[in-house]
């Protein structure tokens, strides 16, 4: 569980990373590396997407199980 842990929390930063450059510069760094919206970019959307969903949910239970 502790490498789900990893792996959510580094696509978590790096789906960060990318909006605050598409907020700052206008620059979507997915879209620059793979395409933009080819199937390897939506993988990457997707599996960000993903992650945030699995890491609010791990940092939830985290939370609660404190109480």
């Amino acid at each position: 569980m502790h490498i789900l842990k990893v792996i959510t929390f580094i696509l978590v930063i790096i789906g960060a990373l990318n909006w605050g450059l598409v907020g700052a510069f206008n620059l979507d760094l997915v879209a620059l590396i793979f395409g933009e919206m080819t199937v390897l970019a939506r993988i990457v959307y997707i599996l960000v997407g993903v992650s945030a969903i699995i890491y609010a949910i791990s940092a939830y239970k985290d939370v609660f199980e404190r109480y």
